[in-house]
């Protein structure tokens, strides 16, 4: 292989040291797998352009799955901001809007002393809870108190069907830990138990939702909203 890159002139816009540098920063991010086959969608037609046999690797990421993804999310934002102002929080801001590095991606405020800083995961699945966690918003999390996540399921309709508040606790045991110095992780993939989910929408004893207003469809094992805890 290393001769390969070396000798062969389809890959002389690079150094050897470079293709094997661009290798390991591909498996750190996960877009190759440890025994250096690929992630992403590869279509019949390239897979038979590389010589490679059309059975290829197992396909866990695509550009359609992923926009997609994103697509549900802002409409999941936004169906949580119209309920919101709906159910009467003074003020409402969809911060996400402007920047990412908040860590959170709306801010609720009823007064000088109790506010909520959501980030909003949503999923178009009922029978379970998946939600993707960056390293980022996890840290904000650990260091702000007032940091709630609000899991949003969508229905066709643009609107939300159920919405819920994950455990802080939880995230901060699923998270993967750093083993060494030369390494961290970026982003998570979790699945949620149902131990860990709460309908409705609350942070301490702030009930961000009144519980006709949110909607009760049962879905991830819930039954529906439960009382805050005395």
């Amino acid at each position: 292989m290393q001769a390969l890159f070396t000798h062969h002139p389809r890959y002389a816009d690079l150094t050897p040291t470079q293709y094997a540098e661009g290798l390991a920063w591909l498996r750190r991010i996960g877009m190759v797998t440890a025994m250096g086959s690929p992630v992403v969608e590869i279509s019949d037609s390239e897979l038979r352009d590389m010589g490679t046999a059309v059975s290829g690797p197992q396909v866990q990421w695509s550009r359609a799955a992923e926009e997609a993804r994103r697509a549900i999310g802002a409409a999941g934002e936004q169906a949580l901001l119209r309920l919101l102002r709906w159910g009467g929080v003074p003020q409402v801001s969809h911060v996400a809007a402007e920047s990412d590095a908040y860590g959170y991606d709306m801010e609720a405020v009823r007064s000088l002393t109790e506010r909520a800083h959501l980030e909003v995961k949503s999923t178009t699945d009922p029978t379970r809870l998946v939600i993707h966690l960056t390293r980022h918003e996890y840290e904000v999390m650990v260091a702000d108190p007032e940091w709630c996540l609000a899991a949003v399921l969508m229905g066709r309709d643009g609107n939300a069907v159920s919405v819920a508040t994950v455990s802080r606790r939880w995230l901060h045991s699923a998270v993967p830990a750093d083993k060494a110095k030369e390494g961290r992780w970026e982003s998570v993939r979790l699945e949620v138990p149902v131990c860990a989910i709460t309908p409705g929408l609350a942070t301490g004893t702030w009930r961000l939702l009144p519980d006709a207003l949110v909607p009760s469809q049962p879905v991830w094992g819930l039954q529906g909203p439960v009382p805050l805890p005395v």
